[in-house]
């Protein structure tokens, strides 16, 4: 299996989804993985292109296409939690997301990613990462407020656990039925769901269904820049189960770089990768399309086997 490339690299420079395929394609990838910030529209013009058989869909980022009533810029992944003890949220939140597991059905994709849901409390993820900008990662203000969102994260987690593992539960049987798995992602802000521990909890409950680790270089990355969990750790304990991976780089803690830009090492992922794992370019604006030519010669050496 190759490289798909993520349309949330140029998806909001278009309202046309073939246009917006036909420059991706341009750049010499035959699938994508379609991102949350998609037009139903947009999606029924990609749905013409995987029918006449110019494009492959890899996977579809939740939720896709954009719910109703919500502009492009407010349609994120989580806009309704997956984990929310607001009963009426959470149960949008499952709705949206079985509509994006019929699309995953109708463009013939095998994989929709998940974000989990959060626990509402403060987040402190951006604040940590304004310390490290300023080379403070090792002093006494950093280490407080790092400690104080552990402390936080585990004194009210239980219940939104809770939710997002009954909305596991709800959509596993509907996936199962359709034929796609689910990958729940490796997350960037910590009081989201789910943990690093949580992870193990979700995959040992739904072991031998469709719901399976998706890993995320750049978060993982950052988890351990931050101090939260090693980079390894996720790769080590999780990746048996991993359905796919999305691949951006760092710098610092900006992520979603072209792979070709950063500090991360390529090839100390590769040899928790399987062939038939699912590998995303996860790359954002400004990267241009120079670096993602370059970004994709250089992962198909690191990964040499493994496409």
């Amino acid at each position: 299996m190759g490289f798909s490339l993520s349309t949330s690299w140029n998806a909001f420079r278009y309202v046309n989804g073939r246009d917006m395929v036909f420059e991706i394609e341009a750049l010499g990838f035959k699938e994508i993985e379609l991102s949350f910030n998609l037009t139903p529209q947009m999606v029924k013009d990609i749905a013409g292109l995987v029918k006449n058989r110019q494009i492959l869909v890899s996977s579809l980022h939740n939720y896709c296409p954009i719910p109703d009533g919500l502009a492009r810029e407010l349609a994120l992944p989580d806009c309704y939690s997956l984990a929310s003890l607001d009963e009426a949220e959470r149960l949008k939140a499952v709705a949206l997301t079985k509509k994006t597991i019929e699309t995953a059905v109708q463009l013939n994709a095998k994989a929709v990613v998940l974000h989990s849901g959060r626990v509402e409390i403060p987040d402190f993820t951006r604040q940590l990462i304004n310390f490290y900008s300023e080379g403070r990662k090792d002093s006494p203000e950093f280490i407080r407020l790092r400690d104080e969102a552990i402390r936080e994260r585990k004194k009210s987690s239980a219940p939104f656990f809770t939710s997002a593992l009954k909305s596991l539960e709800e959509l596993v049987s509907y996936a199962d039925k359709a034929g796609v798995f689910l990958g729940v992602e490796t997350r960037f802000y910590y009081r989201e769901t789910p943990a690093f521990e949580e992870i193990g909890i979700i995959l040992k409950k739904f072991k031998g269904s469709g719901i399976f680790y998706w890993h995320d270089v750049g978060h993982a990355e950052i988890m351990e820049r931050l101090g939260f969990n090693k980079h390894k750790d996720y790769l080590e304990a999780y990746a048996r189960d991993m359905l796919g991976i999305h691949l951006h780089n760092v710098s610092g803690c900006s992520d979603h770089q072209a792979p070709s830009n950063g500090e991360i090492d390529f090839t100390k992922i590769e040899p928790y990768l399987k062939p038939e794992t699912i590998k995303v370019i996860e790359a954002h604006h400004p990267a241009t399309a120079v670096e993602l030519i370059e970004s994709r010669r250089i992962l198909e050496k690191a990964f040499h086997g493994k496409i």
